[in-house]
C-alpha cells in the first residue's frame, strides 16, 4: 500500500510540475533570467573571472530547475501508468 501511496504522490507532483512548466509567467521568468544572465556575462570585463563564473552558475541553475521539473513531470507520468496497470489488474483479478 505504501508503494501505491508513493505512486499517487508522484502522480500529483507530476501534475504540479506540468502546471508550472505550462505557466506562462514562470516560463517567461526563466527566459528573462536566462537572457539577463547571458547579457550580463557578455558585458563583463575581460579580467572579471569571478563575475563570469557566477553568471555561468546562474544560467546553469535556471536550467537545472527546468530539468528538475521535467523529471518530476516524467515521474508523474510513469506513476500514472503504474496506477493504471494496478487498476486494470484489480478489475481483471479482483482486489490485489
Amino acid at each position: 500500500m505504501t508503494d501505491e501511496l508513493n505512486l499517487h504522490r508522484d502522480k500529483d507532483r507530476g501534475a504540479q510540475a506540468e502546471a508550472l512548466l505550462a505557466n506562462h509567467l514562470l516560463t517567461e521568468a526563466f527566459a528573462a533570467l536566462d537572457a539577463e544572465y547571458v547579457k550580463a556575462w557578455r558585458l563583463t570585463h575581460i579580467n572579471d573571472v569571478n563575475a563570469r563564473e557566477r553568471l555561468f552558475q546562474a544560467v546553469q541553475i535556471v536550467a537545472k530547475i527546468k530539468d528538475h521539473l521535467g523529471k518530476v513531470l516524467n515521474n508523474g507520468k510513469l506513476a500514472q501508468r503504474e496506477l493504471d496497470d494496478l487498476e486494470a489488474r484489480r478489475k481483471r483479478f479482483g482486489k490485489i
